[in-house]
C-alpha cells in the first residue's frame, strides 16, 4: 500500500494513545490500560482539492472524536474485537474507500514492546 493510486487521498491517524479496559485477566478487567491506535484511510479527495472547503473532504477530527468515544466509553476481551468496531467506525463514512486499523497494546508480553492487531476493509 505504499504506492497511492490516482485521485485517492491518504489519510494517516498516528499514534493515538488512549486508556480503556482490554483483556481477559482479572486485574485487566478492573483496570484500564493503554493502546495505541493507527489508521489508513484512503478516499477521493479531487473535490476537496479543486474546491478548497471542509465539506468536500473526509473529516478526520469526526472521525477520531468517534473512536476516542467508543473507545472510552466500552470495555473490551480482545484486541480483534476492539480493532473491527473502530474500522467499522471509520467504514461508516461513504467516502471511504479503504482503511487499515492497527491497535497496539503495549507491553501484552513480558519481553515485546506490544502486541498489534491490524484489520483492513475496501469498498467496491
Amino acid at each position: 500500500m505504499n504506492q497511492l493510486p490516482p485521485g485517492l487521498a491518504r489519510i494517516r491517524i498516528k499514534d493515538l494513545r488512549l486508556r480503556t479496559y482490554i483483556g481477559i485477566k482479572e486485574e485487566e478487567i478492573l483496570n484500564q490500560q493503554d493502546i495505541l491506535i493507527n489508521a489508513t484511510i484512503l478516499y477521493p479527495a479531487a473535490d476537496a482539492v479543486s474546491v478548497n472547503q471542509i465539506e468536500q473532504a473526509l473529516n478526520y477530527r469526526t472521525i477520531t472524536k468517534a473512536m476516542i468515544r467508543h473507545v472510552e466509553e466500552n470495555r473490551f476481551a480482545l484486541l480483534e474485537r476492539l480493532t473491527q468496531e473502530l474500522l467499522d467506525i471509520v467504514m461508516q463514512h461513504e467516502q471511504v474507500r479503504y482503511a487499515e486499523v492497527e491497535v497496539d497494546k503495549p507491553h501484552a508480553l513480558r519481553f515485546a514492546e506490544s502486541v498489534s492487531i491490524t484489520l483492513s476493509a475496501a469498498r467496491a
